[in-house]
């Protein structure tokens, strides 16, 4: 009989990450898929993006209604609790094997708590990272507590997962699933992108992600605009993607709305999907943002960012990226510095921190053979410091001023 594997994806972002492991999981005849939507991903608002999944061949199993439509700390803690009591409803009638969940994201660890009281393993994605600028550090540290595999992106990651009390074989360096995608997807030519997604690439633009930072929401409209002020004065064309649903996510997309009705030269594009974000990706002067694919996955195109802010802060960065704070004069200069050729040169043929593209095949192999026993669903807290020093190869960001 086929391990049933239950794969959460409540957002785009987390659905083109997993594309190669549902993928693997499809074609294994040991494992059986059950995919369940939730978040973002069943809002008119954010796109209804759950029918993307279904384009791309796969069969959603389950849908979980959590998603106020409100961007306010009340909304969004009201949103949580709805996610509980929906995965909770859904776990009455329904069991995986197994429940994959991934990152850190509010509406990704209702999941994880609704399956506790079940006896439901978990296995995490992307555990061990470190954002501080954003309530989603603390989520995935949570999610790290509630689950009992863990499959992590780099070695400083597994680290910090044993640090949290975790026994070593539940973890697993498996590196960053999104960079499978580099030995499958084939990037699509400027005309392509133009003719399917509406994007205009008669010049080599800026893509810009920016995220509310949400321990920072108070200063949203603030650390927007200086973004924007910036983008204004680089005078490049920009393509900008949507923001996520966190606190203030509307002020960002009103003023991102705003400033494309102003400048020609800006853009902003819904929804790419990974083919079409990748395909971005390869043709941009630079990235700059907040987004954690400058992080993870640009390096591997050598592609500059400039990351803006103390969202990212702490995570694994590799030479591509060129901090910056919030005001305009920083950001203008982290550009002008990102877009010269001699920079980008030197990004050529560097290796990429978070791994180098296998990772749905390490991931599977683990959740077909992991026993699935009480010794795997009865957790032991390993009393063990291990100092997370001898990283030099992995650059990690200084706290900004």
């Amino acid at each position: 009989m086929s391990r049933r594997i239950g794969i959460v994806t409540c957002s785009r972002s987390d659905a083109g990450i997993y594309l190669p492991l549902l993928r693997a999981i499809q074609e294994d005849p040991a494992l059986a898929l059950d995919i369940v939507a939730t978040g973002m991903h069943l809002s008119p608002e954010f796109g209804l993006t759950v029918r993307q999944i279904e384009e791309a061949g796969f069969t959603v199993r389950e849908r979980v209604e959590s998603l106020l439509s409100s961007d306010t700390p009340e909304g969004i803690g009201k949103s949580m609790g709805m996610g509980v009591v929906g995965f909770a409803q859904l776990f009455t009638r329904w069991r995986p094997d197994l429940l994959v969940v991934l990152g850190d994201r509010f509406d990704m660890y209702p999941a994880a708590l609704a399956a506790l009281p079940f006896r439901i393993p978990v296995a995490h994605l992307h555990g061990g990272e470190v954002t501080e600028g954003a309530i989603d550090d603390a989520l995935r540290h949570a999610l790290t507590k509630l689950s009992h595999l863990h499959f992590v992106s780099t070695e400083i990651s597994a680290r910090r997962v044993r640090q949290m009390g975790e026994e070593p074989w539940r973890v697993v360096v498996s590196g960053a699933l999104g960079l499978d995608h580099l030995h499958t997807i084939k990037r699509l030519s400027a005309a392509q992108l133009q003719a399917r997604y509406g994007v205009r690439l008669e010049a080599s633009p800026l893509l810009v992600t920016f995220h509310p930072v949400t321990l920072e929401y108070e200063q949203t409209e603030w650390q927007t605009r200086e973004l924007l002020e910036a983008l204004a004065a680089s005078a490049l064309p920009v393509i900008f993607t949507m923001p996520n649903a966190d606190t203030n996510g509307r002020v960002v997309l009103s003023l991102l709305k705003r400033f494309v009705a102003k400048h020609p030269i800006a853009q902003l594009i819904s929804n790419l999907g990974t083919e079409g974000y990748f395909s971005v990706m390869a043709l941009a002067a630079a990235m700059v943002g907040n987004s954690s694919s400058g992080l993870v996955e640009a390096p591997s195109f050598g592609l500059p960012v400039v990351n803006v802010g103390t969202r990212q802060q702490g995570r694994v960065r590799a030479e591509n990226v060129i901090d910056v704070g919030y005001r305009r004069e920083e950001i203008l200069r982290g550009i002008q510095q990102a877009v010269q050729p001699a920079f980008r040169a030197q990004l050529r043929n560097r290796a990429n921190p978070y791994g180098d593209g296998h990772a749905a095949q390490v991931i599977v192999k683990h959740l077909k053979e992991i026993p699935l026993d009480d010794r795997l669903i009865r957790k032991r807290f390993v009393d063990a410091a291990e100092p997370l020093a001898d990283c030099a190869t992995l650059r990690v960001a200084a706290a900004l001023p």
